[in-house]
């Protein structure tokens, strides 16, 4: 009996202590109930029309390039589908998600969620639906401005994306698949983050649940403060795999103050074309340690070149704030307004120097990130490249080639997978033999059409398919 009893508080003693502990988790794990319950009236649920021409789908195929079992059936005559005619408009819808940030009818969310709309459509917390109008958005950051004709309405926090810090609790909310204001949850994972084709947004990185429709709505710190706004996923599936990405608070409030102003985005120009700094690169400069952006070369008619920057320079430093790497040098310059004066801190010649100059206006036709080659053809594959010295050269075996040292995240470059970095050895079967060269190689290049590029990226070599629009 005294055996069963103590066997008994035993027991009792180990389901107190967890329940104890059960309990003590559940507190240390946030509540995100206030949040939502303050922050849902906010957000909205963004549905887009447009209309677009229907074609069959067997347009622009050569014969011989058209399956044999259709060809059998109907010859060089192929059917379109039912319903359809060919050129007769047919009606495209998408969904997406966004927030309100003036109690005025001002409305935020991505660019690519309103693109090519015909009409955009916002449905309020209270099912309240209201015609949007395209205030003015901005494809370099995914960032959109939309204005509906009401007033007096909810609006969210903002708060200041520059003081996450990576492990802390944050929450989406949004229209995944049209479900309205679902709710997720998470952690940042990595703040400062530069994804391929983004070169001006410091992405915030976290393991919140994002799916098709999350797009462009908010994602809240703890204090229910809007910190980023939701705008892509890396994904192999075409669903959420953990890695999700959102634009910076600070970033998009600053392009948003410049489209409800005057409808569009105006950024810094240096006229550098720049690259990363290798270990070794920074050794042979003095330098402690690889980081900073290095100028490959300069537009002699560029703001750079007339406030004495010089080739072989690496940009430690833009007014007081540290290049970690050549990707950070591109969002500094693009976030400070043209004709603003700026300190650079740079390592010449094995020496620390600084120096003061004024920036422009980045160009209509630029090309890459930071850096710009006012050469048309270089513009129309949307990269800068530097030649190689003959020691790399002879290294990889090769007798021509060019380093991309800039990628334009909206060219044809990166819609390929160009990257910077990458040695461009041919073209279209036709090798490269020096950026001079590239030019007269890109000048032929035919439009809608794809061509075979052969690279070497860390000392592999690969093909990639690339793809000119027509002009």
């Amino acid at each position: 009996m005294m055996r069963t009893l103590r066997h008994l508080s035993l027991w009792m003693l180990l389901a107190g202590t967890l329940l104890a502990w059960q309990s003590a988790m559940a507190r240390e794990l946030p509540d995100f109930t206030e949040l939502v319950e303050e922050a849902a009236p906010g957000v909205v649920n963004i549905s887009t029309t447009r209309m677009v021409e229907s074609r069959n789908p067997f347009q622009g195929f050569g014969n011989e390039e058209i399956p044999e079992i259709f060809r059998h059936f109907f010859g060089d005559r192929f059917p379109m589908p039912p319903g359809q005619a060919p050129g007769r408009p047919q009606e495209r819808q998408s969904l997406g998600s966004g927030f309100i940030i003036s109690n005025d009818g001002y409305i935020m969310t991505n660019a690519h969620v309103v693109d090519g709309a015909d009409e955009i459509l916002v449905r309020l917390n209270d099912r309240r639906e209201l015609a949007a109008e395209l205030v003015g958005s901005d494809e370099r950051t995914d960032v959109a401005v939309l204005k509906v004709d009401a007033s007096d309405l909810p609006t969210l926090r903002l708060g200041d994306s520059d003081d996450l810090r990576v492990g802390e609790w944050v929450a989406a909310i949004g229209s995944p698949f049209g479900f309205d204001h679902s709710v997720t949850a998470g952690i940042v994972s990595a703040i400062d983050r530069t994804l391929p084709r983004d070169a001006y947004v410091p992405f915030i990185q976290t393991d919140v649940a994002i799916n098709p429709g999350n797009s462009g709505g908010p994602l809240f710190n703890l204090d229910g403060e809007v910190v980023g706004i939701n705008s892509q996923i890396f994904t192999r599936s075409g669903g959420f795999m953990g890695l999700s990405f959102a634009i910076p608070i600070n970033v998009a409030m600053d392009v948003a103050d410049q489209l409800r102003d005057g409808g569009e985005v105006r950024r810094g120009w240096l006229g550098v074309m720049i690259q990363p700094v290798s270990r070794d690169l920074a050794e042979s400069f003095g330098m402690d340690e690889p980081r900073g952006a290095l100028i490959a070369d300069i537009d002699p008619e560029g703001p750079a070149a007339e406030g004495g920057l010089q080739a072989g320079d690496v940009i430690l430093a833009v007014d007081g704030a540290r290049v970690h790497d050549s990707s950070t040098l591109p969002r500094l310059i693009g976030r400070t307004a043209p004709g603003s004066d700026v300190e650079l801190e740079l390592m010449r010649d094995g020496e620390r120097q600084t120096l003061e100059l004024t920036l422009g206006d980045w160009p209509d036709s630029g090309s890459a990130a930071a850096g710009e080659s006012r050469d048309s053809q270089q513009a129309r594959l949307g990269i800068s490249v530097v030649e190689l010295d003959a020691t790399e050269r002879e290294r990889l075996g090769i007798e021509g080639g060019v380093r991309i040292a800039e990628v334009d995240p909206t060219g044809a470059a990166a819609a390929a997978g160009l990257q910077p970095g990458d040695i461009l050895v041919s073209i279209d079967h036709r090798a490269v033999t020096s950026a001079s060269q590239l030019v007269s190689l890109v000048s032929e290049l035919p439009a809608d059409r794809a061509v075979p590029v052969r690279l070497y990226r860390d000392g592999r070599s690969l093909f990639v398919a690339l793809r000119l629009a027509g002009d």
